[in-house]
């Protein structure tokens, strides 16, 4: 048994994400925290995904995506990509990737990716990308998935999964 699982897990440092998918003309984006750069040559990230969620039939179909990175004052914008719902998108700024994926405006950075492959990771699948381009849009801190408390409800997954 494990306690504390949600506070201890939340030690292991990383950033709060928003994922831009599209797969033809039908676009979404979601919020990820398990995002990490897994090769040097050639670049490449992994993002883990519930594979329940509409994202993921974009991601997979389309077979692209934009890793948005978050800055600390964006909170309430990673908070609003957590939800469910198919018009998350209205009321942001949206440029165009390289590939077409949807790249956040307002986001410190963005990797504009291609699909490479993906797996099975218990309830998620890891999905590989490879990067095809990157930038830096503004300046600031980036958001810790340690600042966002309990955004995600992981508390109560922890305590389902008998583990704290």
């Amino acid at each position: 048994m494990i306690e504390n699982a949600d506070r201890l897990f939340k030690l292991i440092s990383h950033g709060v994400y928003v994922v831009g998918v599209r797969d033809g003309e039908l676009r979404n984006a979601f919020t990820a925290a398990w995002v990490m750069q897994v090769s040097f040559d050639p670049l490449l990230l992994a993002i883990s995904i519930n594979p329940e969620h509409y994202s993921y039939r974009l991601l997979k179909n389309g077979g692209i995506c934009t890793v948005n990175v978050l800055s600390r004052e964006q909170y309430a914008i990673a908070e609003h990509f957590g939800r469910s719902g198919r018009d998350k998108m209205a009321g942001f700024q949206w440029l165009s990737a390289e590939t077409g994926a949807p790249i956040l405006q307002d986001s410190l950075a963005y990797f504009d990716c291609e699909v490479s492959h993906d797996t099975d990771a218990g309830d998620h699948r890891i999905v590989v990308c490879k990067v095809v381009a990157a930038a830096e849009l503004n300046l600031g801190k980036p958001l810790l998935y340690s600042q966002t408390g309990d955004m995600d409800g992981s508390s109560r997954l922890y305590d389902a999964s008998g583990t704290t």
